[in-house]
């Protein structure tokens, strides 16, 4: 990537003053982020939220995920690690491996023990299923072509069929 597109897509990151990040990549974006099942210190999705804000750095991350960076499950997972999710990007864009990221979160919020990992691994591993998110599940089922089915009972069940990890 161009210097020039890297420069232009950090000054857009630090000046952005809302959590949603929707304004189109400076080149075209075509990277989907890694499995809402990935882990870091034991915690799901966490991995994924990092990754999406390094794929929107670079002007990789595909469109579609534009407009929920920092919200929905990102913003849930920063509330529960009690960060802010634009010093979280800061973070994450100063470099640094996920766990030294994480590390970083609990010296800026609060450090999860065993009990708080298995608390936010059950209930973000159960999104969509039975609860507020699951008619929004079913819609974009739908729109994806997936109203049919019936094993995709969560949010991470989705990611993973709709972004080519499961069959």
């Amino acid at each position: 990537m161009p210097r020039e597109v890297v420069a232009v897509r950090f000054l857009y990151l630090m000046n952005s003053e809302s959590h949603n990040q929707s304004a189109p990549a400076p080149e075209t974006a075509v990277r989907k982020p890694r499995s809402a099942y990935d882990q870091v210190g034991g915690l799901y999705y966490v991995p994924r939220m990092l990754d999406k804000i390094r794929l929107f750095a670079r002007g990789e991350l595909h469109p579609d995920y534009h407009p929920n960076l920092g919200r929905n499950a990102d913003g849930w997972c920063c509330n529960y690690l009690k960060v802010n999710y634009p010093e979280l990007r800061t973070r994450v864009l100063a470099g640094g491996e996920d766990a030294e990221i994480l590390e970083w979160c609990y010296a800026q919020g609060r450090r999860l023990n065993e009990h708080d990992v298995w608390v936010w691994n059950q209930c973000v591993s159960r999104i969509g299923w039975r609860d507020a998110a699951s008619a929004r599940l079913e819609v974009v089922k739908a729109q994806s072509g997936l109203a049919h089915r019936t094993d995709i009972v969560t949010m991470m069940d989705y990611f993973d069929v709709d972004e080519g990890r499961k069959p």
